[in-house]
């Protein structure tokens, strides 16, 4: 089956997985609590898989940059809005150079 067309959609589900896991994570309290640790598995199986598919178009340079840009996001907006993380200037200017550099590799690509 010929997955190329759900590339980038299945990379940017990856993507925002990445806080997911980090959250069920969290609440496996190191994995001493089986329910949120299977559920970190399952995520974190089903994320790697669709890297892995996102990769055979993306390529795996964008398509890593890319999955960990996007988890680094959603990961400090949890942060912010579920852990209470403070928002310095200084860590949203950062934020937003990962953005523009996700948006920059995706623009000078030329590819998928």
């Amino acid at each position: 089956m010929d997955l190329s067309a759900l590339a980038w959609p299945f990379l940017i589900i990856a993507g925002l997985m990445e806080p997911m896991w980090v959250y069920t994570m969290e609440r496996s309290e190191s994995f001493r609590n089986v329910p949120w640790s299977a559920a970190t598995v399952v995520i974190l199986v089903v994320d790697i898989y669709l890297l892995s598919v996102a990769m055979q178009t993306v390529g795996a340079g964008m398509s890593y940059a890319v999955w960990t840009g996007i988890g680094a996001v959603f990961t400090f907006l949890m942060g912010v809005f579920l852990y209470k993380e403070p928002v310095k200037p200084v860590r949203v200017i950062l934020i937003m150079m990962i953005i523009a550099g996700i948006v920059g590799l995706n623009l000078t690509s030329g590819g998928a």
